[in-house]
């Protein structure tokens, strides 16, 4: 049975290619068929143009030479056990390829600005901030991860990336994240245990997202989830269309009572705007939240977060 749907690279290899005066286009089979493949194609150019400048060995040096990362799932549940809410992981981005430029004055960390994003969700309640690091599609970075952790922000981060490779697990630690997302529309299980064992070797934990039942159902199979917790994205990843009720669906499967279970942490994820919506998914079973649009976009992010989190 295939694992997932999403091509990890352009089957009919790249764009383009010359030979003398001919150019040989690519067949129509191997455009993108929708944005989550378009961006992964994309993070193989990516990772190859990196791996030029900075050779694998050195970001793995350097993983290995960061400060002891903090406890992302930790935090999360001391979060829920104080406030009797799910544990929030605020998300810090500027745009995504759904609805374009979120919030045009964003700088993580901008000290011209009234409000630092990073610090004012910190100070508002967030158990932990995601930071986009994606530069095409979401306008993001891993410099935004070092640049939040130097002004000060104690709180865990999580890297938010199209992870395919090692490469991009190690470049997280480096740059400061806490945890990294892996998702398991894009991960074969082989890849998805072997990407969680890279992980455990430089201290990170994993956000382990899911979208389906099915999806679910293998990465229960996974061979440990020890530092690991899961997420249901509301958002289809192919269409990019949002259905809160996705979340209820699946925690009332049986994966998602066996999730329950085993006491493993599951966070609801897009389309949770008010407290109405934090009640509705925690309510479903998730002990966390991931947001990011609905909080990004106020012009107040501490006040927007306050108001998410109360009674």
């Amino acid at each position: 049975m295939q694992e997932v749907t999403i091509r990890r690279r352009p089957p009919h290899g790249i764009e383009a290619q010359n030979c003398g005066p001919v150019d040989f286009k690519r067949a129509e089979e191997n455009q993108p068929r929708n944005i989550l493949e378009e961006i992964v194609w994309h993070k193989g150019v990516e990772i190859a143009r990196w791996r030029e400048r900075v050779p694998l060995g050195m970001v793995m040096t350097a993983a290995k030479a960061s400060p002891a990362p903090r406890d992302f799932i930790g935090a999360i549940q001391a979060a829920a056990e104080r406030t009797a809410k799910p544990g929030l992981i605020a998300e810090v981005k500027k745009a995504s390829p759904s609805i374009g430029v979120i919030q045009p004055d964003f700088d993580p960390v901008d000290y011209a600005c009234r409000v630092q994003i990073a610090q004012a969700y910190e100070r508002g309640g967030a158990a932990c901030l995601s930071v986009l690091t994606d530069k095409k599609f979401f306008q993001g970075g891993f410099e935004n991860l070092t640049l939040i952790r130097q002004a000060g922000v104690q709180c865990p981060l999580l890297c938010k990336e199209f992870i395919v490779e090692a490469y991009q697990v190690f470049k997280a630690r480096a740059s400061g994240a806490d945890a990294v997302l892996l998702i398991a529309a894009v991960l074969p299980n082989s890849d998805m245990n072997y990407l969680i064992k890279a992980a455990r070797s430089v201290g990170l934990q994993c956000l382990i997202e899911v979208h389906t039942v099915a999806e679910l159902e293998r990465m229960l199979l996974l061979n440990n989830l020890e530092g690991c917790m899961l997420g249901i994205n509301n958002r289809d990843l192919q269409t990019f269309k949002v259905d809160l009720g996705n979340t209820k669906q699946i925690m009332e499967s049986a994966a998602g009572q066996e999730v329950l279970k085993r006491g493993i942490i599951m966070a609801g994820e897009s389309g949770i705007f008010t407290p109405d919506d934090v009640a509705f998914v925690q309510s479903a079973g998730c002990g966390a939240i991931l947001v990011g649009e609905s909080i990004v976009k106020q012009g107040d992010p501490e006040a927007a977060v306050r108001t998410l989190l109360e009674q």
